[in-house]
């Protein structure tokens, strides 16, 4: 077994010569096995080796199994971080205590890692726990993305324990004449993960004994193959996720070119990168972001757990929450000057006696006088276009330039009684210089420096 978990070390959870490896160790039968097994083959691998026990303080004999880890570690000779944390006081509505336990676990192994300079932190994960992750995926509902479940080597975390079933760990415990400590929650049927490990898979080994090794075959052929996709998926990120602000920005035609299986699991990695994680995020969710690319509407939106994800026209956004809707920013300017705007951007108001040129970002008005207003948008908002007759809603204006619904919230206006510019894009109708001397009012707008508005090409992000 010693021989068997050096090559899996260093075929499978790719581990080099020399590094340093942090294992989590619960105490329990799999953590025990793991430790001992790397500290029996440290030396020729070589390897350094370190242990970490986080105690959740969820069980009245918590206390007992740190103290039982110390002892270990120190017979092992296996230098060991402990740290408590009181898991039950973190828990806010709609947590789930075991979803708590795991992210206060990962984080203290993370940060545990970095500060001991560890290039890989191994947990104690074997066959059984797959066959039961697979399982549970597969009632959830998960595709093949899902039911790949734990790999390997998955970013810094190994899993050398995979090839074999719980039976096997407990031989080698008992010769190795190793003790463990039960933890007394694995028996509880409050747990999904209890109830099919003690209620449905025995049943339904009674009708393939086999079913633990088949279930496990499948996530590992799912893994070869999403060991693949996820080559396809970083080569499509490059070129066409691009940062923003907020989170991500993919082009909707691109996307929808894309054969569905890679364009699936192209959303699936920008949601994780946009939330950190993917839990909470079903295949219902990604099914709504096809939706949306697909959508007579050309700008909707979804809200998922930790994330909203709209159609703007010709681009798809992937933010960790929705945009803040900007209060309508109003000034009044009673005097000559440049005006900072609230989004980028100057206006500069100057007195002028005849009209000069007018361009894009340069208009005159004649026939008014000061003060002038600088807002946003109002609803009910209504404007005379130059060069039209009448009124139009300014919300059909800016649906007729295509102004994905956030912009519009910040397009400057100026105001005199009616909005004579929305600034930057259509001057009103009327107030033209007349065959007699009249002062008017010329105002420049300064746009903010291009690169501000500069989306950023993501390379290398998965």
């Amino acid at each position: 077994m010693h021989d068997a978990f050096c090559q899996i070390l260093r075929k499978q959870c790719l581990l080099a010569p020399h590094e340093r490896v942090l294992v989590a160790v619960s105490g329990g039968v799999d953590s025990v096995v793991l430790l001992h097994l790397f500290a029996s083959c440290a030396a020729r691998f070589p390897l350094t080796v370190f242990a970490a026990h986080l105690d959740h303080g969820l069980r009245p004999e918590s206390g007992t199994d740190a103290d039982f880890v110390r002892a270990l570690c120190e017979r092992l000779e296996i230098p060991l971080v402990i740290e408590r944390v009181e898991a039950a006081e973190t828990l806010r509505a709609g947590d789930g205590l075991e979803a708590v336990a795991r992210d206060l676990r990962r984080d203290f192994l993370r940060r545990t890692a970095a500060r001991l300079g560890c290039g890989a932190i191994a947990l104690g994960h074997h066959r059984d726990d797959q066959a039961e992750t697979v399982l549970m995926r597969l009632l959830r509902g998960s595709g093949p993305t899902g039911l790949a479940a734990m790999r390997p080597r998955r970013d810094l975390f190994v899993r050398p324990l995979l090839a074999w079933p719980r039976s096997r760990l407990r031989s080698y415990l008992e010769e190795h004449d190793l003790p463990h400590v039960e933890d007394s929650s694995n028996a509880d049927p409050l747990y999904t993960r209890n109830r099919l490990r003690h209620e449905v898979l025995p049943l339904l080994r009674t009708f393939n004994p086999a079913l633990d090794d088949h279930l496990a075959q499948l996530a590992g052929q799912f893994c070869v193959e999403e060991a693949y996709w996820d080559g396809e998926v970083a080569a499509a990120a490059a070129c066409l996720c691009e940062t923003t602000p907020d989170g991500l920005a993919l082009p909707l035609q691109e996307l929808l070119t894309l054969h569905p299986a890679l364009r699936t699991r192209l959303l699936r990695a920008a949601l994780e990168r946009v939330r950190g994680d993917l839990r909470g995020i079903e295949r219902d969710h990604v099914q709504s972001i096809e939706g949306l690319l697909v959508a007579g509407r050309p700008q909707r939106e979804v809200h998922l757990p930790r994330a909203w994800v709209a159609r703007r026209y010709e681009r798809l956004l992937i933010n960790g929450a929705p945009p803040r809707i900007p209060a309508v920013d109003e000034r009044v300017v009673d005097a000559p000057g440049v005006y900072p705007l609230a989004d980028g951007g100057t206006l500069e108001i100057r007195l002028v006696e005849s009209g000069g040129d007018e361009d894009v970002n340069a208009v005159e008005f004649f026939g008014l006088s000061l003060p002038l207003v600088i807002r946003t948008m109002r609803p009910g908002d209504r404007f005379r276009p130059s060069g039209m007759t009448g009124h139009k809603k300014l919300k059909d204006f800016f649906i007729d330039e295509k102004l994905e619904h956030e912009q519009r919230r910040r397009v400057p206006l100026v105001v005199s009684g009616e909005i004579l510019w929305i600034v930057g894009m259509r001057r009103c109708e009327g107030f033209r210089p007349a065959g007699h001397a009249v002062s008017g009012v010329r105002v420049v707008f300064e746009p903010r420096s291009a690169d501000d508005n500069q989306l950023v090409k993501t390379e290398g992000l998965w």
